[in-house]
């Protein structure tokens, strides 16, 4: 309860980024429509396109055409960005969530 008699609200935070959200589905299903990926995380389309673009940039990810359908690669092998977490891959993180 907040200290005026209202109830406190809820935060909107996560422990994971809509980055690192959009991983965890692709690690599931690599062959997700980008509406379907927006659906999931709860973002909209247009963020998880500018998403796939940054992950496609930085080489944590790979996109390969299957007719109409894209095909994603993660590279599990990637190391996370942050010094703290550096020492850890990409791939170690989506194990632990599997």
């Amino acid at each position: 309860m907040a200290t005026n008699g209202e109830p406190a609200k809820k935060t909107q935070w996560t422990f994971l980024t809509n980055h690192f959200h959009i991983l965890v589905v692709l690690s599931r299903e690599p062959t997700l429509r980008i509406s379907d990926m927006a659906t999931q995380v709860g973002i909209t389309q247009r963020a998880v396109q500018r998403i796939l673009s940054e992950l496609t940039e930085d080489g944590v990810i790979k996109i390969k055409k299957d007719g109409r359908r894209n095909i994603y690669t993660i590279n599990r092998k990637k190391r996370l960005k942050h010094s703290l977490e550096s020492k850890h891959s990409i791939g170690e993180l989506l194990d632990i969530l599997s």
